[in-house]
């Protein structure tokens, strides 16, 4: 076990573990912007293969989740409660479903591709380069899969900075292998869209083998099949009980994305294209939030698996107050200055308008998906897994695809109207769950007693 523990409590700063998440993203979405900045230049059609391509893959990516999202409530609450006994046999336990789903389910989405590129409308000018990258990326999701798990683990034990530096190193290996197929000395095999899948499946692996580096040089615990002897399968019950909600939830988001983007894909590529332009700037509206609920969702996991649920109530609604203010201020600044910044990425006029009128109406989107994601992070961590599944679903469907049909394709607005039904799912759904988080009924749901309460 680890010789040295980084306590979280109620006196743990926000930023002690939002500054390096915060990081970490940023520098993610800033070498999904090169990547995409690279390819505009390269190629018009690779950018909306490659953006169709991902938006599917994220889906499979949040099939590994299930797992991920589970160890992170686990471990929180387990350390919280300082019982750490089973820390190793629940990290060895993620580390090894992982790796089995990972290698199921990615292989299945290769071989599946054509049948589900087809069904979401993709443009047949951009068939080949998203088959291509699937291929490679899609091939290799095992590593994501893995990885997903020791983020959590290294982020619940104290080292979020782990995160940010692995951030680092993959995002140069990205963008120096992006540059190398694309425009440096490999330029000749003239593998393209192929070039910048290897460069991203790499830059995983690397990922992953550094990851467990630094699990062990911090003694954060070990991995071994002797901890899974005999095989803990109550455990992995337990741990699919809170993660298969908390995964669906988003497995829902990313098939209600899907849908829209299957509006989007029959608008034409100047849609597509506009909708994966505008999504790359709009990462950076929503990346202080993200990364403020996440370390909330570790802050609370920790308090009431340590029975401070009073503690965590507060807590949450403090992060709201620094997140949301600063959320509005990113998505405003990102609107007004899209009339250049998409210059970036393309000078089709047509593609900067419809992208420039997405980014308005995401200043909307971004306030209900901060309440959104502090407060479904924050119940999650409580243990109360179902309600922001149930109430997903409904919204998600009821509200933001019937919105989205009806002014996108209804009214004829266009990508931007897709966009409105967003707006209305995430704020309504906002509202919801933070009324949820004030009703108190997420109290008593912890799924480990401190330690001072175990006989």
């Amino acid at each position: 076990m680890a010789k040295a523990k980084r306590e979280i409590n109620a006196a743990t700063p926000l930023m002690l573990l939002a500054g390096p998440i915060f990081g970490e993203l940023m520098l993610n979405i800033l070498v999904n912007n090169v990547d995409t900045m690279m390819l505009s230049h390269y190629s018009q059609n690779a950018v909306g293969a490659v953006g169709n391509a991902n938006q599917v893959m994220m889906f499979l990516n949040l099939t590994f989740n299930i797992i991920a999202t589970a160890t992170s409530v686990v471990v929180a609450q387990y350390l919280g409660a300082k019982q750490y006994d089973k820390m190793n046999t629940i990290y060895t336990l993620a580390m090894f479903v992982n790796f089995i789903t990972g290698m199921l389910f990615s292989w299945s989405f290769v071989f599946a591709k054509r049948i589900i590129l087809h069904a979401i409308g993709v443009p047949d000018i951009m068939l080949e380069d998203a088959y291509t990258y699937i291929n490679i990326v899609g091939g290799t999701m095992v590593f994501l899969a893995l990885y997903n798990v020791m983020l959590q683990i290294l982020r619940c034990n104290g080292y979020a900075n782990i995160g940010m530096i692995i951030s680092i190193v993959i995002n140069v290996i990205n963008i120096v292998g992006n540059y190398v197929f694309l425009y440096g000395p490999l330029k000749f095999l003239n593998l393209g869209v192929a070039g910048v899948a290897i460069a991203t499946a790499t830059a995983r692996v690397v990922a992953l083998i550094v990851a467990i580096a630094f699990f062990y040089a911090k003694k954060i615990g070990n991995f071994g099949l002797r901890y899974i002897r005999p095989f803990p399968g109550r455990l992995l019950l337990s741990m699919i009980r809170i993660g298969l909600p908390s995964a669906g939830e988003n497995m829902f988001y990313n098939l209600y994305q899907i849908f829209l983007l299957s509006l989007i894909n029959k608008m034409g590529p100047e849609a597509v294209n506009a909708k994966v332009y505008s999504a790359s700037l709009i990462s950076f509206s929503m990346v202080f939030s993200n990364s403020a609920a996440m370390a909330t969702q570790i802050i609370t996991g920790h308090l009431v698996g340590a029975g401070e649920e009073d503690a965590a109530y507060k807590r949450v609604f403090s992060t709201l107050k620094i997140s949301l203010p600063i959320t509005i201020g990113l998505a405003t600044v990102n609107w007004v200055l899209s009339p250049f910044t998409l210059k970036i990425f393309t000078d089709n006029a047509q593609v900067i308008k419809l992208a420039s009128m997405i980014m308005l109406v995401d200043i909307v989107i971004e306030i209900g998906r901060c309440l959104n994601m502090t407060f479904v992070s924050s119940l999650k961590a409580a243990g109360d897994i179902w309600f922001p599944l149930f109430v997903g679903l409904g919204m998600m469907w009821g509200i933001g695809a019937t919105v989205g049909y009806m002014m996108g394709v209804g009214f004829g607005i266009g990508v931007a109207g897709v966009f409105m039904g967003t707006a209305s799912d995430e704020f309504l759904r906002g509202l919801v769950t933070m009324g949820r988080w004030r009703s108190g009924k997420w109290r008593g749901r912890a799924i480990v007693k401190a330690k001072k309460e175990v006989i």
